[in-house]
């Protein structure tokens, strides 16, 4: 039985396992019971490092130890090993989702706050402008400027882009709603999905004719997405905290949308 490179590399990634623990696995799961030197044998791991390995996999659940002598392994099947991490992985997203909802509620979070706020130089929203790197923080971002907002939202986007992020602006069309927000939208796509966008999260959203995408919170906050889609690490988006140039901006999309 040979083991490829490739599959090795990749299945580490996959499994989040270190090299030797990949090559005996892989090995263990070709022969489907197996001692620790047949294994060493197949996965050209040393055998003197083998059983260290086998009771690594044992302990994490990718292996069985088989009652007898001599001691064999028993390889656990792929489908149990990916339900069980993504059981693990979501009791840990959990877990740390706690603690962190948790962390306002400690003595080290107002230190932090008024370290923010009251430090030797405090930061003034009114002077910061920024880019954001990331899908995932660039969608951290919109969630804050138009959670923050007081009066007023407008969102310029896409249809796929709602579309595909139904559930985050279903929740934030829902907390704008709640706190009375007057919400202004627009999107480009064809006139049926914006239809049925309008339908499905109860909104009043227009067709514009560009291909822009902003989020602007009372005229005083605009966050622009300057890339494309296809690249969600690559993705930027700048933000800038300025009333002179956001309320210019507002005004123009009034006038595009009429």
């Amino acid at each position: 039985m040979i083991i490829k490179i490739e599959l090795v590399k990749r299945i580490k990634e996959y499994f989040n396992l270190n090299i030797y623990e990949t090559k005996v696995w892989l090995a263990l799961l070709g022969k489907g019971v197996a001692s620790a030197g047949e294994i060493a044998e197949i996965s050209e791991v040393p055998r003197s490092r083998t059983y260290d390995v086998l009771e690594s996999l044992e302990k994490q659940g990718f292996a069985i130890t088989k009652i007898g002598k001599p001691v064999k392994y028993i390889a656990v099947k792929p489908t149990v090993i990916i339900e069980k991490l993504k059981s693990n992985t979501l009791r840990n997203a959990n877990e740390k989702v706690k603690t962190l909802s948790e962390l306002k509620n400690t003595k080290e979070y107002l230190e932090l706050k008024n370290l923010y706020d009251t430090g030797i130089e405090p930061v003034k929203h009114r002077d910061i402008s920024g880019a954001i790197k990331g899908k995932a923080g660039i969608y951290n971002h919109i969630k804050e400027v138009l959670e923050n907002a007081q009066k007023q939202v407008i969102i310029c986007t896409s249809v796929n882009e709602i579309k595909n992020k139904s559930r985050f602006f279903s929740f934030i069309f829902e907390r704008l709603r709640k706190s009375d927000i007057k919400i202004k939208i627009a999107l480009s796509g064809e006139e049926n999905e914006i239809k049925k966008i309008n339908n499905k999260f109860k909104i009043k959203a227009k067709k514009i004719d560009i291909d822009a995408k902003f989020y602007i919170a009372d005229n005083e906050q605009v966050l622009f997405i300057i890339s494309k889609e296809n690249m969600p690490e690559e993705e930027l988006a700048i933000w800038l905290n300025t009333s002179f140039f956001t309320s210019a901006l507002s005004f123009l999309f009034e006038q595009a949308v009429k």
